[in-house]
């Protein structure tokens, strides 16, 4: 599947499969979104919108706790 398309991508699925780039084939997320010609801005904010957030320490989006109400 290509991450281009990861805006309309099953939200399900976006999270294992750019956090599976980043561990197989990418030094980093610059290094992701220059591979595959995508903009980092707008992944962050999709990736966020579903609750990731990237950790550069570990190279992968990890999920952020929600704030109690």
């Amino acid at each position: 599947m290509k991450l281009s398309s990861f805006e309309t991508m099953d939200p399900n699925l976006l999270p294992g499969l750019v956090n599976t780039a980043l561990r197989n084939d990418c030094d980093d997320l610059d290094d992701l979104v220059k591979t595959h010609d995508i903009d980092r801005t707008t992944l962050e904010s999709r990736m966020e919108t579903l609750g990731y957030r990237y950790v550069a320490e570990t190279n992968q989006f990890r999920s952020v706790p929600r704030e109690a109400e």
